[in-house]
């Protein structure tokens, strides 16, 4: 392995989390940043900063001659300008403190399906693209931090000469604790929520996505891909879709998630349940299943993303990605959405966040018997 030095901007996101474990794995030095330290990444040299403060930043990574960088993150504001100057500036900040750096030669960013979708003030409102989304197709006409970020990438390596790469995953399966747009851990909490207290396990989501095809990305694939593109000279100076690879229904998985989480999937009542709604009041309810069954003590609203799975599950139209440019330029890797969503509810099950489904059974069989 040559030497070949990381910092993963994110490290305590979805996205982040999981690159860092990869490239850990495979012998790259990894400096990780974010405003608290990462869970079980005792490889990882941490650099806490909020890097909306560009003095902060620049102070935070002097010195730091990484080979690579790689962008995981964003923060959400109330309007699309805001996202605009935020997230463009977050961006700025962190390519301004690297911009000496001698060794970089490539930067990836992470963004997403708004890309295609448009931005959350008019997300699934316009009229995007036909499916499958492909990179080769044009912006919407309307403003968006994507492809803000995306300009401030491209000018940057312009001015520097590093290589970029440009990532769009539908979705996020996988592990992480404590970021606000988690699917995966979303629905294994409320799954475990239903099968303690007898309620219905209802898909919450719309008929177009109960009945029609998507698509994830299981967030490991992603860290694939993302070092691939990193070190691959072909795949230099492109954006790629990333998704699984293959293509799913709800009215199925929903059958797939239910066993895997010891439930009975419920009939699907035709409209959405929102996710927001039903657990408004579950905080009290979480907090007595973590101590009935000695789970790691971490609030529910710290772990649970109700609003974004609401969102993704809602939308009013069909979603899924095509991954032909990939497969053109080299990325052949594909991973199981079945196994996407059964790896990540046992690692929850086995790092004590979700109750095992041996000891959920045996507390349910004492109470039948007490009645």
């Amino acid at each position: 392995m040559p030497d070949r030095r990381a910092i993963v901007v994110g490290v305590t996101g979805i996205s982040g989390n999981n690159l860092a474990e990869h490239l850990l794995a495979r012998g790259w030095d990894v400096t990780g940043v974010s405003r608290r330290p990462p869970r079980a990444l005792s490889g990882v040299r941490h650099v806490a900063v909020d890097i909306t403060d560009r003095e902060a930043t620049r102070a935070a990574l002097r010195g730091a001659d990484p080979t690579h960088l790689f962008y995981c993150t964003w923060s959400r504001r109330e309007s699309e300008a805001e996202n605009i100057a935020v997230n463009g500036g977050m961006l700025s900040n962190v390519l301004a403190a690297v911009e000496d750096a001698p060794d970089l030669t490539h930067v990836a960013l992470v963004t997403g399906l708004k890309h295609y979708l448009g931005p959350f003030e008019a997300y699934g409102r316009t009229d995007p693209p036909d499916t499958p989304f492909r990179e080769e197709q044009d912006r919407l006409p309307y403003e968006n931090f994507y492809y803000a970020q995306e300009d401030i990438l491209f000018e940057s390596a312009r001015q520097a000469g590093f290589s970029w790469s440009v990532h769009r995953p539908h979705t996020m399966i996988g592990w992480a604790i404590g970021n606000f747009m988690n699917m995966g851990v979303t629905l294994a909490l409320y799954g475990a929520i239903c099968r303690e207290t007898g309620s219905p396990f209802v898909f919450p989501g719309s008929p177009q996505q109960w009945n029609g095809i998507t698509d994830v990305t299981d967030a490991r694939l992603l860290a694939r891909q993302l070092e691939w593109a990193a070190t691959e000279p072909a795949a230099a100076n492109q954006a790629f879709n990333i998704v699984n690879g293959d293509v799913f229904r709800w009215r199925r998985m929903w059958g797939v998630l239910a066993e895997g989480l010891g439930v009975q999937p419920a009939p699907y009542p035709g409209h959405p349940t929102p996710l927001e709604e039903q657990m408004a009041q579950a905080g009290p309810i979480w907090d007595d299943i973590v101590q009935r069954h000695g789970l790691q003590p971490l609030q529910l609203t710290v772990m649970a993303s109700w609003w974004h799975s609401d969102a993704d599950l809602s939308r009013p139209l069909e979603t899924f990605t095509d991954m032909g440019k990939s497969r053109r330029f080299g990325f052949l890797d594909y991973h199981s959405t079945d196994r996407s969503f059964l790896d990540l509810f046992d690692r929850l099950r086995a790092e004590r966040i979700i109750p095992s489904l041996d000891v959920a059974r045996g507390r349910v069989a004492v109470d039948e018997a007490a009645v």
